[in-house]
C-alpha cells in the first residue's frame, strides 16, 4: 500500500522548508572546487621571490611567505578550500612583500656604495689641492 504526502499538510510544508535548504546547501559544498587557481598564483609568486638575492636580503619575509604556502597546501590536503585560499592568498602577498624588501635593501646598498665613492673621490680632490 503506496502512502501518498499531501502538500497541504503542515508538518509536510515544514519538512519541506527545513529540508530543501538543507539539501540544496549540502549539494553546493559537495561541488565546491578547491582554490587550485589561488594555489598555482601562490606557488609561481614563491617560486619567483626565492632568487638568491632574496634569500640574502628578505630571508624572513621569503620564510613567512614559503610557510603560508605549505599551510595552504594542508589545508588544500585536508580539504579546507576556504583556508587554503586565504593562505594562498596570503603567501602570494607575503611572497611579493620579501621582492620588494629584496629590492629596496639592494637599492639602500647601491646607494650606500655610491656614497662611498663620492666621499673617497671627494677625500682625494681635497687631498691633491692641499699639494
Amino acid at each position: 500500500m503506496t502512502r501518498s504526502i499531501s502538500l497541504r499538510h503542515p508538518h509536510a510544508i515544514l519538512t519541506m522548508a527545513v529540508l530543501g535548504p538543507c539539501a540544496l546547501f549540502l549539494a553546493g559544498c559537495a561541488s565546491k572546487p578547491g582554490p587550485k587557481a589561488e594555489m598555482a598564483v601562490a606557488n609561481a609568486a614563491v617560486q619567483r621571490a626565492s632568487t638568491s638575492g632574496t634569500n640574502e636580503d628578505a630571508a624572513a619575509q621569503l620564510q613567512v611567505a614559503t610557510g603560508k604556502l605549505a599551510s595552504a597546501r594542508q589545508a588544500m590536503a585536508a580539504k579546507d578550500f576556504e583556508r587554503a585560499k586565504q593562505l594562498a592568498e596570503q603567501a602570494q602577498v607575503d611572497a611579493q612583500v620579501a621582492e620588494l624588501h629584496a629590492q629596496s635593501e639592494r637599492s639602500r646598498k647601491a646607494a650606500q656604495e655610491s656614497q662611498d665613492a663620492a666621499r673617497v673621490l671627494r677625500d682625494e680632490i681635497n687631498r691633491n689641492t692641499v699639494r
